[in-house]
């Protein structure tokens, strides 16, 4: 193998979408390799967020998990005190 040899980084096998509620009563979407985690209102908006994103995980499944989820995120505001940026980056 030359040193201009790009080796892409193996894909990660498996990953699921769980779509569950914390013990707040909150909805979640995990995936379980924790790339990826989004909070909603509702079940329905839960489910829709899976169903889009779903494709960026190549074999990724969505499965709807009666266990009690741990977010990862915080569902608090963050402080006043804290800068936002003047642009998107």
């Amino acid at each position: 193998m030359s040193e201009s040899t790009i080796v892409p980084e193996p894909a990660r096998r498996g990953s699921i979408l769980y779509v569950g509620q914390d013990q707040a009563g909150h909805w979640l979407v995990q995936e379980n390799h924790g790339l990826l985690e989004g909070h909603f209102i509702s079940r329905d908006a839960a489910w829709r967020y899976a169903k889009g994103e779903v494709h960026a995980f190549s074999g990724a499944r969505i499965v709807f998990t009666s266990d009690c989820m741990e977010p990862g995120i915080s569902f608090e505001p963050a402080p006043a005190a804290v800068p936002l940026l003047d642009r998107a980056a």
